[in-house]
């Protein structure tokens, strides 16, 4: 009698493979550092100090990019990406300080982002709030002519697919009413206000740019490498009370 290899178990032990492969995570996210705070608004109005350290997670980085020092995060640029907040954040009040340490520095911080990064441009959905140093606009001028002064002075705008409502509008994005972000070296500090879909900025003592209707409304916050030497300091986060319960404004829970 002729013999017939069985082709089942070869079917099953494909499939087997196949589902393996399939669960199997592209790349672990790795816990990284702890940077900044996070304050409860009760105990800032009752007077309390402290507050607990946040935790930040690599997404397409690497230990070398980040280097703690005090209060202090040091950002070197490479490889471009960026880091999350272990938790979700909803509704939020947000300050930081923050300077280039290299003429046309780029960087910013995501909020209510989804913290995964795109395959091209390695940076992830959410809403940006914009950190370049001034002369950025001059180191890439379009046939000799400067780029428009408002992209270095905290521009607000959805990234990655997500959408929303410039206050002050150009083009999509949201730029600030006033000039007042400082050059290479020099310290600024953000107050930014992240409340149902609403982002409002204050630049070095004053509110001056809003953007609203963000389609995402809670997720996670991204510090970003761009491939210039910078540093943020003196991260606070306090979160507020959440807003009504909408799925649809919520970015995918990344599982640890």
């Amino acid at each position: 009698m002729q013999y017939v290899q069985p082709i089942f178990p070869k079917a099953l032990l494909f499939l087997v493979i196949l589902l393996f492969s399939i669960c199997l995570p592209v790349s672990a996210q790795q816990a990284l550092f702890q940077f900044g705070v996070e304050k409860q608004f009760d105990d800032l109005i009752g007077g309390q100090e402290g507050g607990k350290p946040i935790q930040w997670i690599d997404v397409n980085t690497s230990d070398s990019t980040w280097h703690v020092n005090g209060t202090v995060l040091e950002n070197n640029g490479e490889p471009i990406g960026v880091v999350r907040s272990a938790e979700m954040y909803e509704n939020f009040i947000m300050r930081v300080e923050w300077r280039h340490l290299e003429k046309g520095g780029n960087s910013g911080i995501f909020v209510w982002s989804d913290a995964k990064a795109d395959s091209q441009t390695r940076l992830p959905l959410g809403m940006e709030v914009q950190m370049l140093e001034l002369d950025w606009v001059n180191q890439n001028a379009v046939n000799g002519v400067p780029q428009p002064i408002a992209y270095v002075h905290g521009e607000l705008f959805g990234a990655g697919g997500m959408t929303a409502s410039p206050d002050n509008p150009r083009g999509e994005r949201s730029r600030s009413l006033e000039n007042r972000c400082l050059g290479v070296g020099e310290w600024n500090t953000y107050t930014v206000i992240c409340v149902d879909g609403t982002v409002k900025l204050a630049v070095n003592g004053k509110f001056v740019n809003s953007i609203r209707l963000a389609s995402k409304r809670k997720g996670y916050i991204c510090l970003e490498a761009e491939g210039a030497k910078m540093e943020f300091r003196n991260l606070q986060v306090i979160p507020l009370e959440p807003g009504m319960d909408r799925p649809e404004f919520v970015v995918e829970e990344i599982k640890e």
